[in-house]
């Protein structure tokens, strides 16, 4: 059923833009019709240029991605082990996260140029929070109780955190990668967008340029399809690695 009615929003959603864009209540310039923006699909794909694009933007999201990753799960697990890292760095990182990372695009082309370096360090700071917010609330999470019982069985610090808090932590770690993949798809156009020459957001914004609203709105759909596809990726990893999560995922899923 859940597919079945995913498959008719997406069908009625599809029909009322054909109809919008048909009928004339929106202009065809501000709106090209669902064949339109196929046939312009079809010969950016065929030209090689849509494969151009989409190679370079996800290499750029995967590296920021799985960078963010490296430098947020380090770091929260230090501030739940160190009461005093925590205190001392706390209200700066809350200071950082209250920045949004297009407002600091001026600094990271002054201090890492125009290159690849800036482009993935947008994407580093928009997913960053996200994650070491949810593994750092997952770890906060745990409950105590399961720890004593642990201890009192006799089990070992390393099974304490393999069998213990790892499991209960998993939820809010899951909520937090999910939301920082997502958040790496919404930075790609403004990493993007200045000093680039490839990637998704580079083809929308000289689309823009252009007046290719066609080719706007097929860089975008490419980009949806592509985060729906990680963020299913990511669901059969952890699927496979914590099959327990099952039900949270298809909650959160739905």
């Amino acid at each position: 059923m859940p597919r079945l009615s995913t498959i008719a929003a997406f069908s009625i959603t599809l029909a009322l833009w054909w109809l919008a864009s048909s009928s004339g209540c929106v202009s065809a310039f501000l709106l090209p019709s669902p064949v339109t923006v196929a046939r312009t699909l079809g010969e950016l794909a065929w030209s090689g240029e849509l494969l151009h694009h989409t190679l370079v933007s996800l290499r750029r999201v995967g590296l920021g991605y799985l960078l963010a990753i490296a430098l947020a799960v380090p770091l929260a697990l230090a501030f739940v082990l160190s009461r005093h890292l925590r205190a001392a760095l706390e209200p700066l990182l809350e200071f950082l996260r209250q920045i949004p990372p297009l407002a600091m695009m001026p600094l990271l082309l002054l201090w890492l140029g125009i290159g690849e370096t800036q482009k993935i360090g947008i994407i580093i700071l928009s997913c960053f929070f996200p994650i070491f917010l949810g593994v750092r609330g997952g770890f906060d999470s745990v409950d105590r109780k399961l720890v004593d019982v642990g201890t009192v069985s006799g089990f070992s610090r390393a099974e304490i955190l393999l069998r213990i808090v790892l499991p209960s932590a998993l939820p809010a770690i899951v909520v937090g990668l999910r939301i920082g993949l997502g958040y790496s798809w919404r930075a790609l156009v403004g990493a993007e967008l200045i000093a680039s020459s490839a990637g998704l957001g580079y083809m929308i914004v000289d689309a823009e340029n252009l007046a290719r609203t066609d080719i706007v709105l097929a860089g975008m759909l490419v980009i949806g399809v592509l985060g729906l596809l990680a963020d299913a990726l990511l669901r059969l990893v952890i699927r496979r690695c914590a099959p327990w999560l099952s039900g949270e995922l298809e909650m959160a899923r739905a």
